[in-house]
């Protein structure tokens, strides 16, 4: 045992966090954090943690000082002495940068997970790597929790529905083996969308595997940022004949244009969670939000227990 359990909010997604609190039984921990008029964060915990099993919550999206902000966070954490201290990252930025594909780029994806450990982080917890080998770039223990469970449920609703056959749709190659796994569970068939990305941010439907035509279409991917490649898989979809289209992705990304572009989009259903806060703007009518409180809860008391987590996978 690594001691009382403690849980602390980052500024990036503080309802999710207390949501998670409030299947724990606890509340969040005190911490303070302030910015100085030139930018610069200053953090505080209001507390003693010395000996604490500490859990530290922030999601790495945009702006780049949620990063900074949970660096400094975890450094605290560690000159506190806390006894364990885990980054619990719902949402990992930056994991799309973690190879070198072409010369004289970083590998993002490495850099940061090097900075989280030098800056205190014993153990990690992530949801949902858009690459999964993510998990080996540090030597700390790293546990990578899965939406599945909380995402299935929307699946099976839709699923049961026979008004239609329901195809389960990999958006590109990379995410074949995320939307097989969904197709097996639903006993539904696999369709795959051949794309060619031709700029950041930009991609070309090339062709489609599978079949489409009088069938509703259920796109499965990790997340989605400017909606560029869904809102273009779902037309064309909709060229080759699917009847109804639904979105499904983890981490709502949607930067840019992306809550215009899925507007006028023939998608009729968009289904998401909240690792990452959606301001009232960005939650439009076709959009659900479904809670990961639930997994993280779990997940975070088990490891606080010292009991396996791989219950959470089945």
């Amino acid at each position: 045992m690594y001691g009382e359990l403690k849980v602390f909010s980052g500024s990036s997604n503080r309802p999710l966090v207390e949501k998670i609190c409030d299947k724990l039984g606890v509340k969040v921990g005190p911490l303070t954090i302030k910015r100085f008029s030139d930018g610069e964060i200053w953090v505080r915990f209001e507390e003693s943690i010395r000996g604490k099993d500490v859990f530290i919550i922030q999601s790495t999206n945009s702006p780049a000082e949620n990063y900074m902000e949970l660096l400094l966070i975890l450094d605290a954490a560690r000159r506190a002495s806390a006894a364990r201290i885990t980054a619990v990252l719902p949402y990992y930025g930056y994991a799309r940068q973690d190879r070198k594909d072409q010369p004289r780029v970083p590998i993002s994806a490495r850099l940061f997970m090097d900075l989280l450990v030098k800056a205190g982080a014993d153990r990690i917890m992530a949801m949902d790597l858009h690459s999964t080998q993510i998990q080996g770039y540090v030597d700390v223990p790293f546990d990578h929790l899965y939406s599945r469970p909380a995402l299935l449920e929307h699946c099976l609703s839709l699923s049961e529905d026979t008004s239609s056959d329901l195809v389960i749709v990999a958006p590109d190659m990379g995410s074949v083996h995320r939307t097989r796994s969904y197709a097996g569970v639903l006993n539904r068939s696999l369709a795959i969308i051949d794309k060619r990305r031709t700029a950041h941010n930009q991609s070309e439907v090339m062709h489609l595997i599978g079949e489409v035509k009088g069938k509703r279409a259920l796109i499965v991917d990790d997340m989605c940022d400017t909606a560029g490649t869904l809102v273009a898989g779902a037309r064309r979809l909709k060229d080759l004949g699917a009847l109804d289209i639904y979105a499904m992705f983890t981490h709502p990304v949607l930067s840019g244009e992306a809550i215009e572009r899925i507007k006028d989009s023939p998608i009729d259903r968009v289904i998401t969670t909240d690792t990452i806060y959606l301001p009232a703007e960005k939650r439009i009518p076709k959009m659900e939000v479904v809670s990961v409180a639930d997994i993280f809860a779990e997940a975070i008391q088990r490891t606080n227990n010292e009991d396996s987590i791989s219950v959470l996978f089945r």
